[in-house]
């Protein structure tokens, strides 16, 4: 069933590209910045098909300066928790919800990787956009995935890579949960680190909706 959405797509991604990003992204995070027209594709697809952003209490693990938590929170998201490690990515989150008077995101400085107990099925809704697990982290994505299945009592949406699409599957059937790719994106990954010899990259990406076989 087709749910609606407060706002146009195209409104929403207007809003989304006044969100201010990394100011000097720590590679040790893997910061990469969310596009504006994935993270408003993503959420407008989230409302519209599944009805898992408006009024619901939502929490956006791994935020960094916040674009999916302030995309819930324009499309009427009921409470925004957003998560990160780095104080500096929240800075600039907070520095952002002043600028577009967004008064229901709260910001909270922690791992969300050790949350476990604390989260335990609190939240309707998990979003993220998690580390690939490239260079030093290989399978924080994966640990991302369990985690936010944890601490959700609904559906996590996860972008990945569409290159890891087989073995996100053969994982969340080890794991005895549900799910499918639910929109297939593409992501202009800017020149952001040293090491990087190309000025962009154009990476598939998917989608993901991961539920409890239950839902």
């Amino acid at each position: 069933m087709k749910m609606t959405a407060i706002m146009k797509l195209k409104v929403l991604q207007g809003h989304l590209q006044e969100v201010n990003g990394f100011e000097k992204p720590k590679i040790v995070y893997e910061q990469y910045e969310t596009p504006s027209h994935i993270a408003a594709v993503a959420l407008y697809t989230i409302q519209t098909q599944y009805g898992d952003i408006e009024d619901k209490l939502i929490l956006d693990a791994g935020c960094g300066p916040g674009i999916l938590g302030i995309g819930a929170s324009l499309l009427g998201a009921g409470c925004v928790t957003a998560v990160d490690v780095d104080h500096d990515a929240l800075d600039i989150l907070h520095d952002n919800t002043k600028e577009m008077e967004l008064t229901n995101i709260d910001a909270i400085q922690c791992d969300f990787l050790t949350q476990t107990c604390r989260w335990d099925k609190y939240f309707d809704t998990v979003l993220m956009n998690p580390p690939f697990g490239t260079k030093n982290n290989v399978g924080i994505d994966m640990k991302f995935l369990q985690m936010g299945v944890q601490c959700s009592s609904g559906a996590v949406y996860s972008l990945h890579k569409s290159s890891t699409r087989s073995h996100i599957e053969k994982k969340i059937k080890e794991w005895g949960l549900n799910g499918s790719v639910i929109a297939e994106l593409r992501y202009d990954l800017p020149a952001t680190y040293k090491f990087h010899r190309k000025q962009s990259l154009d990476i598939a990406v998917d989608l993901w909706r991961i539920h409890h076989t239950r839902k």
